[in-house]
Formats: structure tokens, C-alpha cells, sequence
């Protein structure tokens, strides 16, 4: 069974949540329509470490994985605001 740990409610079967894609900032509210286009259509596909929104269904909890897509392995997880803490 492949397991992911949820900052809040610890680790948990895979079948508990759900992925939100890929954590990016966005760009800000004055941007240009061709900065916003880029925002929404363009992604990496390579693979790597990425940052993902993960949000686990049974607790309504959204929280970021830090995941290498090549391996996927989760080497951490937090919510959003303690990106610094480890």
C-alpha cells in the first residue's frame, strides 16, 4: 500500500487524497495577458523535485509536497506558509 504523510493528520493510505498539480506562484495582479497565458499554459515536464498540492479528502486539509517526480519519492511535507521549516 503506498502511504503519504499529511502534516496534520499523519501518514495515510494514497486512496485518501487527492493531487492539486503543481505548486507555483503566481504572477501578480498587474501582469500582462502574454505573463498570465504563460502562467496558466506553460509547465516543465522534466522530471525532478517539484512542489505539489496534495489535499487529503477525509480532513479537508490542502498542504505541499516536496516530491522528485523521477523517483517518486515525497522527501517532505508542510503547509503553505512554513515552506522554511524542515
Amino acid at each position: 500500500m503506498k502511504l503519504l504523510t499529511c502534516p496534520v493528520n499523519g501518514t495515510r493510505p494514497l486512496s485518501e487524497f487527492v493531487f492539486g498539480g503543481e505548486y507555483r506562484v503566481a504572477p501578480p495582479a498587474d501582469c500582462t495577458d502574454a505573463e498570465w497565458a504563460a502562467y496558466v499554459h506553460n509547465r516543465s515536464g522534466a522530471p525532478g523535485i517539484k512542489n505539489e498540492w496534495w489535499y487529503h479528502a477525509p480532513s479537508g486539509t490542502w498542504f505541499i509536497a516536496e516530491r522528485n517526480t523521477l523517483t517518486d519519492k515525497v522527501m517532505r511535507t508542510y503547509l503553505k506558509g512554513q515552506e522554511g521549516s524542515k
